[in-house]
């Protein structure tokens, strides 16, 4: 299938071992305790497809989708993150999903929410292996404290079922604002606003 705004690549053969999957550690820097599934079928099993790259052959961790084909993911991050790639794991067969939209710093994005135009958009391939990469528009996605991942459609089932979404990356500690102190005088030092002396003159008008 041809790829509308985006592309895939397989990068089986650029890395292997241990080296691919280190560049796909930005599932640790997941704040898991604020990431959210919205219509996942049974809870907390949104977070379970965030694993390491060499766990994502597990089949006994996966989300499925619960009214409908739909999925979307809000992840909150414990820094700012450059995310460069995407893999999207599931069935070959009509669960998995055929299409993927990437929105940026939108806390708690909603399904109304995803009616908007996304940052990026895939058109997708059944990956039933984990090893297509989608890679990003690094530029617009530089500086990521959350990302949204939207799966609107599938490839005709009527539920929606993922294994693994690895997510590629670096990420940095998120910069603080340091409060500044600043001390006032507590009271006017006299010699600081000295006043010159005024001496009032008479004007006598004859």
């Amino acid at each position: 299938m041809a790829h509308g705004h985006g592309r895939c690549c397989c990068c089986g053969e650029e890395a292997v071992g241990g080296d691919r999957g280190a560049a796909w550690g930005l599932y640790l820097r997941i704040d898991r305790q604020r990431l959210q599934c919205l219509n996942e079928r049974r809870e907390g099993s949104g977070a379970l497809v965030f694993r390491a790259w060499e766990e994502r052959g597990d089949r006994a961790q996966f989300v499925e989708s619960d009214d409908d084909e739909e999925l979307l993911f809000n992840i909150p991050f414990t820094g700012n993150v450059k995310l460069k790639g995407v893999i999207v794991m599931g069935e070959d067969d009509g669960t998995h999903p055929a299409e993927m939209r990437l929105f940026r710093n939108i806390p708690h994005m909603s399904f109304d929410d995803a009616a908007r135009e996304p940052d990026q958009m895939f058109s997708l391939n059944r990956d039933p292996t984990g090893e297509l990469e989608y890679p990003t528009k690094i530029a617009r996605f530089s500086n990521v404290y959350h990302l949204s991942i939207h799966f609107p459609k599938n490839f005709g089932a009527e539920t929606t079922k993922i294994f693994y979404i690895g997510l590629k990356g670096e990420w940095t500690e998120a910069h603080r604002h340091e409060v500044t102190i600043c001390n006032y005088e507590a009271s006017a030092n006299p010699a600081d606003h000295k006043l010159e002396q005024i001496t009032p003159q008479t004007h006598f008008i004859s």
